[in-house]
């Protein structure tokens, strides 16, 4: 049975981790690297650097801050935001990623996600899809870009399948209705996603507890869940989400 990852999440902007509910209502969390090299240590499979302004402020990723968080790192490092074209993304690698994130710019020109990946390979490539859906079915759900600031009118399940046929390695799926509330995963959206696609689908948005995450795994059927305001603010940590992960069934790496 493949293990579950847990990946903690790391929203900047300048330079500095920020976390917000729904995408607003923003405070400060601390230091990249230093935020990136604790929950390493504690025992998250993979850090997700994600620098949320880029795209609104037409600018490229702020790669000094990629370079010291990934000085600091041992696991999997994906960074996103102002990654708008191969180069780009080359040198975003050569700052120290393992895998980029590309949502806006792959909404804008999809050809970009199989441009990536023919230079680094598919499972270096992860697109990000910000969803809202409301009270609306999953199927309806609807892709926003630019942070969130703007629907697109595309359809979240057709936007994911139509990433995987342009080589995208995984898809991270943010619910905008769930961000920050911690009261759990939109497990219908995901769910819809998973079953949607065959490569890897990671969770976003929402979790509050161990028990949230076991059912975005099991109801969801994840691959992969994703969390920042809990593993910041030190309501848990990967290491102790783990444990109570492994004591409910669920496969996942346990740390040293």
């Amino acid at each position: 049975m493949l293990t579950k990852r847990i990946i903690a999440c790391l929203d900047v902007r300048g330079g500095r981790v920020v976390k917000g509910v729904q995408f607003v209502d923003i405070v400060d969390a601390g230091d990249p690297a230093e935020l990136a090299r604790r929950h390493a240590a504690a025992g998250a499979d993979e850090v997700v650097l994600l620098d949320i302004t880029a795209t609104h402020e037409g600018r490229g990723t702020l790669l000094e801050t990629v370079r010291r968080a990934a000085a600091k790192l041992f696991v999997p490092f994906t960074v996103g935001g102002g990654v708008r074209t191969a180069d780009d993304a080359a040198a975003v690698f050569n700052a120290g990623a393992d895998k980029v994130s590309i949502n806006s710019a792959a909404i804008a020109r999809p050809q970009l996600i199989g441009e990536i990946g023919a230079n680094f390979g598919a499972q270096a490539v992860i697109v990000a899809i910000d969803a809202r859906r409301g009270a609306k079915l999953p199927e309806d759900a609807e892709v926003y870009v630019s942070g969130g600031r703007e629907p697109t009118g595309l359809r979240v399940v057709e936007w994911a399948r139509e990433a995987e046929s342009r080589g995208a390695g995984e898809i991270l799926l943010t619910s905008m209705d769930t961000d920050g509330m911690r009261d759990g995963f939109d497990c219908e959206l995901t769910a819809a996603v998973s079953q949607a696609v065959q490569i890897p689908v990671i969770a976003s948005g929402g979790a509050g507890s161990a028990a949230h995450f076991a059912e975005v795994f099991g109801r969801g059927k994840a691959d992969a869940a994703l969390a920042a305001s809990i593993f910041h603010f030190g309501a848990t940590s990967s290491r102790e989400l783990k444990v109570q992960l492994a004591l409910a069934g669920v496969s996942v790496r346990l740390p040293c």
